[in-house]
């Protein structure tokens, strides 16, 4: 295993060609800043699953597959001593303080998105001796003089009932999951939902009157609106009705790609003028480009030199899979999820390199600090595009 995470920060190495000397500081500068990953997943684990053949063999659907199936990589595969080890490793390799971890399956249903919050809920509960989570800013310095990594939940949209008796009713949920810990919310998952249409639907329609209300209550209770998923006029329509920051958590700059989760000026500038940020992904077919980690660095420096080093930050969208979840029983075939909606079209996966996909892995966020470095970035600046921003925008948005 760590001979191959070896060949993973050789791909970034390889790539960036940093001087001995930028090496130096831009490991060093890692080491002793607050590093926050602005949206991504924590390593998961992996190994024999008894249950998934258990339930298999019983017919089970799949969703129950795949609730067991997370159950496993995301809490209970930990409780073997050596997964557990070598999540310990994964995290000091990354250099990764805290996350905004993605604890809400994609939609807007309540009842899917309580299973993974409850994954990780139980996963840090049960492993304080490596989590914490976090629900404001100032626990993370301290999380982090403890040894401890810091989680911040999202959820991949915003919950709401099935029967909407009223406009209040409905708003309800996000005051809810916001008591759960829940600091960050998708407007949006690729697809138009009631609140506005999503960044892979034909139509480009924008937010929605009920969209803004959305809006408003989490301006109201201290719920960061994530436009990620969402259109351009979604997107843009959201910074404009905002009163605190909006920001896109991981996505990418429409001026250097074409893939529809990049984002366009228009859209960058209503997010700054919000106090926002774009967290630039770690996924090449939404950079193009070289499709390696100089891509992603490209638009990083894009809006860093355009609209300010306060308006973007990294957020992966990425985490590891630290081994093979292993059963013996064939899982049914099954459709994707209708939040998914991954067109192939414009998706990229298909051209995309294992190199290409190393260079940008999740444990090379300290090659990312490097590279900005290199770029000639102060250290005040890096500190800021690395965590910094992303501190900021949890601590304007709970402000009363």
């Amino acid at each position: 295993m760590f001979e191959r995470w070896h060949d993973i920060r050789q791909a970034a190495l390889d790539v960036l060609q940093p001087s001995e000397r930028d090496l130096a500081h831009g490991l060093e500068l890692h080491k002793n800043s607050i590093v926050f990953d602005a949206y991504g997943f924590m390593p998961t684990g992996g190994g024999k699953c008894p249950r998934l053949d258990e339930l298999i063999r019983a017919g089970a659907g799949r969703d129950e597959l795949t609730r067991s199936r997370e159950e496993f990589i995301m809490n209970s595969s930990f409780d073997d001593p050596d997964m557990f080890a070598l999540l310990r490793e994964a995290w000091e390799f990354s250099g990764v303080d805290c996350t905004f971890l993605n604890s809400g399956l994609e939609g807007n249903d309540t009842e899917t998105m309580l299973h993974r919050l409850s994954n990780y809920t139980a996963l840090i509960d049960r492993k304080n001796e490596l989590y914490e989570r976090a629900i404001f800013p100032q626990q993370i310095s301290g999380i982090r003089e403890r040894g401890h990594k810091a989680v911040f939940f999202t959820t991949n949209g915003v919950p709401l009932p099935c029967k909407l008796n009223s406009t209040a009713e409905a708003l309800n949920y996000i005051g809810v999951y916001s008591r759960l810990g829940v600091r960050m919310m998708h407007l949006t998952y690729n697809r138009r939902n009631l609140i506005g249409d999503g960044c892979a639907e034909s139509a480009d329609a924008g937010l929605s009157g009920f969209g803004a209300d959305v809006i408003a209550e989490m301006n109201r209770i201290g719920v960061i609106p994530d436009v990620a998923h969402s259109g351009q006029r979604t997107s843009y329509d959201a910074a404009k009705v905002s009163t605190k920051p909006v920001v896109a958590s991981h996505a990418a700059v429409k001026h250097f790609s074409t893939h529809y989760r990049a984002k366009c000026d228009e859209v960058i500038a209503a997010i700054k003028a919000t106090g926002g940020y774009v967290g630039i992904c770690g996924h090449p077919p939404f950079l193009q480009g070289s499709m390696y980690i100089d891509a992603m660095l490209d638009h990083v420096e894009y809006i860093a030199r355009k609209y300010g080093v306060d308006h973007v930050a990294i957020g992966t969208d990425n985490g590891l899979q630290l081994a093979p979840v292993e059963f013996t029983e064939t899982a049914p075939a099954n459709r994707p999820i209708w939040e998914q909606y991954w067109p192939a079209p414009g998706a990229g996966y298909e051209i995309m390199s294992k190199a290409q996909y190393d260079s940008v892995n999740w444990l090379n966020w300290p090659m990312y600090t490097v590279g900005l470095v290199q770029r000639g970035f102060t250290d005040d600046e890096i500190r800021k595009i690395i965590g910094g921003n992303v501190i900021r925008v949890i601590t304007e948005t709970l402000e009363k």
